[in-house]
């Protein structure tokens, strides 16, 4: 039998194996039975020595021409394969267009986040600058450096969570202020918001843990005047341009005079209503100039600078603005409730 004729045989056979082959593995079997390393085709190219060499250029195009004429056989025999396979998958995995998409469940800015961004940009605007500090404080920078003596009712354990005598939960976000002017880079003007933690039990005003913004300003000849101008301006921006505000004189250990302020109902344009208990006003936060005592403590001399504080509960004002008549459902983060915001 010449080489021609051996070639064709080969050929034949493998056509006849390919066509059998009814699945991948079967037709890898195929291939590697005819072009593997040991594949008849292969003994063909290793018994190339024994040919004479004016023929082996004609018997080498015969093998190759055999080879690609196995590889195209291969080839399309793969692709008939994967596109039945395709077919068989399709069958299975029927898909209806015309039923609806499932929705992403996407989630909500808070009220207090909203809140939050809302306060500081106004601040931000009148040239504060936002800072923060540790929730786990010092009773020193809580109190002592607040004008709160060791005996004041502040501190007793019914009111604050203490970790061990000289360490608790802060109370307020003030101990950031006592930090910022130990540092003595004056000027002061900023606002420390946060969470702060106190012995309250749980109902619809009430929570051991929430949220405070608190604000400084220190510098020469800081006055109550600007401290007015300031949270008037704030007023105004937070809850619309008609909006006035009142001040009451008021108690606080690290201000004197201390003063707690209320703006004019912001449904009822001060007239009264169910909103506002039908007083016109509705009291929002304290505030007053810093006490000396304060100044001294965090190493700032009160005969050359003076300053004013303030603080407002952040969950105060989403409730206000939000209209929302339970604190415990901002809490809950239930999507349905959040959404509306």
């Amino acid at each position: 039998m010449d080489m021609k004729e051996k070639l064709q045989q080969i050929a034949e056979s493998a056509r006849q194996s390919i066509e059998k082959a009814q699945s991948p593995e079967k037709l890898n079997d195929a291939r590697l039975m005819f072009l593997g390393k040991k594949g008849e085709l292969t003994q063909i190219l290793k018994s190339m020595k024994d040919v004479s060499p004016e023929d082996r250029p004609k018997v080498g195009q015969l093998v190759n021409d055999a080879r690609s004429h196995i590889e195209k056989m291969l080839e399309e025999s793969r692709k008939k394969l994967e596109a039945a396979a395709l077919e068989e998958k399709m069958k299975r995995e029927v898909i209806d267009v015309t039923l609806p998409a499932k929705k992403a469940k996407l989630g909500h800015r808070h009220p207090n986040t909203i809140a939050l961004e809302e306060v500081e940009r106004i601040f931000v605007g009148m040239g504060y600058e936002v800072v923060e500090g540790p929730e786990v404080e010092y009773a020193d920078y809580n109190f002592t450096k607040l004008n709160i003596p060791e005996d004041h009712p502040a501190r007793d354990e019914q009111d604050t969570f203490f970790i061990n005598d000289s360490i608790l939960l802060r109370s307020q976000t003030s101990p950031v202020q006592a930090r910022v002017m130990e540092q003595g880079k004056l000027p002061i003007r900023m606002i420390a918001p946060g969470r702060v933690f106190r012995s309250d039990e749980v109902d619809a005003t009430h929570s051991p843990s929430f949220h405070q913004i608190e604000g400084l300003v220190i510098d020469k000849n800081i006055t109550f005047a600007d401290l007015k101008g300031t949270l008037q301006e704030f007023a105004k921006e937070l809850f619309g341009p008609e909006t006035k505000t009142k001040f009451r004189p008021h108690h606080f250990p690290f201000t004197e005079p201390s003063a707690e302020v209320d703006v004019s109902c912001f449904k009822c344009g001060g007239k009264g209503c169910r909103f506002c208990k039908g007083s016109g006003w509705i009291e929002i936060l304290g505030c007053g100039t810093v006490h000396p005592n304060v100044l001294r403590m965090c190493g700032i001399d009160p005969e050359e600078y003076t300053g004013f504080a303030f603080g407002v509960g952040l969950e105060r004002i989403a409730l206000l603005k939000y209209e929302i008549d339970d604190m415990r459902l901002l809490y809950e983060n239930d999507i349905r409730f959040l959404k509306q915001f």
